[in-house]
């Protein structure tokens, strides 16, 4: 089901919802759909829900909007697009990743305006870690294979989740992905034998799924692994 231009309030929405089917979207195709804060509006990549949901969202904050403190009772991850985000902890300028654990509470708010890619409720009740990373400033490790760089941001039990940095003409292996595998560009254009996704594209693919992913261009993602085992 595509969202339409408004979300009614207590509406149940199913958007993306059947975990053995492969998305690929691209989040400026989508409309912003605004939030109950005032300010705060959202493009929904999946959702499965009320305004209590397990979802994945580019979130737009105008300038100085302030969100109420909340819990989140599954956990958070926020990865800044562009502008700051800041919150209890501070300021987080766009590159920043920022894990939540379930049951972690805090008040957000951007005195400039900024963008996000959210994930609530996806967490492991058991994962009780925060994380604070900031690719400017964060350790790349050389990745598998020539060209690729990794900036590791989470690991707990099956789940995986890092920044994937790929140099022009990087071609990866074909592998198979146990637990599935989510990807967000975050610049350039990443490809596989599927298709070309420039910067604002989501793909999830599912468990057991294969690919032989490249980048021509070269281009920086997103990537959470192994958490899509049951749906």
């Amino acid at each position: 089901r595509r969202p339409s231009a408004e979300m009614a309030p207590g509406e149940c929405m199913k958007i993306n919802t059947d975990f053995s089917l492969r998305v690929c979207l691209s989040h400026h195709e989508l409309p912003w759909l605004d939030s109950p804060a005032s300010g705060v509006c959202r493009r929904l990549l999946e959702r499965d829900g009320t305004e209590v949901a397990r979802a994945t969202s580019v979130v737009r904050y105008q300038a100085g909007t302030r969100f109420p403190r909340h819990v989140h009772d599954l956990g958070e991850e926020i990865l800044v697009l562009d502008g700051v985000f800041s919150d209890e902890q501070g300021d987080h300028r766009a590159g920043t990743y920022l894990k939540n654990p379930p049951g972690s509470a805090h008040a957000p708010s951007s005195a400039d305006g900024c963008t996000l890619l959210v994930k609530l409720r996806h967490l492991d009740p058991g994962d009780r870690e925060p994380v604070r990373v900031d690719m400017l400033s964060g350790t790349w490790l050389p990745g598998l294979v020539k060209g690729l760089e990794v900036l590791p941001l989470s690991s707990f039990r099956t789940t995986h989740t890092a920044l994937v940095r790929w140099a022009p003409g990087t071609v990866f292996r074909p592998h198979r992905h146990y637990g599935g595998e989510e990807i967000f560009v975050i610049d350039g254009i990443f490809e596989d034998e599927h298709g070309r996704y420039p910067a604002g594209n989501w793909i999830r693919s599912p468990h057991l799924s294969t690919h032989t992913p490249f980048s021509t261009e070269g281009c920086t993602i997103f990537v959470k692994t192994g958490h899509l085992l049951t749906s």
